[in-house]
């Protein structure tokens, strides 16, 4: 029979066994994102993935916020996140730790999502602004650029449906990667 988990048999880490537990070397950096449901629904998803840290830039609410919490669920508390002004100081921090930077934007030399194959374990990855996008000089700064393949008359997708899709990929990569080892 299938049935559905309760709460408790799902096994899950409390917040002190999660911030004490090995991450993933993953970096999300969000640049002026304004919807505060959207930053609350990528604190989910990365303590969901395991990701290392999360920094909040430029104009980027941080918490505590209540629409953040709303979506967030508890995630502000489990997640490694600090405030930065300036992503582009974020970057090239993370360059000199040698990590990969990589923007998730439409460019005219971007990877097709599904094409990326992950040559170092440590990434940075930058999502921007829900209208504008990554801004040029983080473009300019990062390795290279990432996009999601899309097949409609939209050119875009929410930036937490996006972070979802982005780092689920990457983790599967990572796993194929080591099988294959």
């Amino acid at each position: 029979m299938n049935k559905k988990l309760k709460l408790e048999e799902l096994k899950r880490l409390t917040v002190s066994e999660f911030k004490s537990s090995v991450k993933e070397p993953i970096v999300v950096i969000l640049d002026d994102v304004r919807s505060l449901n959207n930053i609350g629904s990528i604190f989910r998803t990365c303590d969901a993935m395991g990701v290392e840290k999360i920094y909040l830039c430029g104009i980027t609410a941080q918490p505590p916020h209540r629409e953040i919490r709303k979506t967030a669920i508890g995630a502000t508390e489990s997640m490694n996140w600090e405030y930065s002004a300036d992503a582009l100081n974020i970057v090239r921090k993370y360059k000199n730790l040698k990590y990969s930077t990589v923007t998730v934007e439409q460019t005219s030399a971007s990877i097709s999502l599904e094409k990326y194959h992950l040559k170092n374990d440590k990434i940075v990855l930058v999502f921007g602004n829900e209208i504008e996008g990554v801004s040029q000089k983080l473009i300019d700064e990062c390795d290279l650029s990432l996009e999601i393949p899309q097949y409609g008359t939209k050119h875009s997708m929410n930036i937490s449906v996006t972070t979802g899709m982005v780092l689920w990929t990457i983790k599967m990569n990572k796993l194929l990667k080591q099988h294959e080892m």
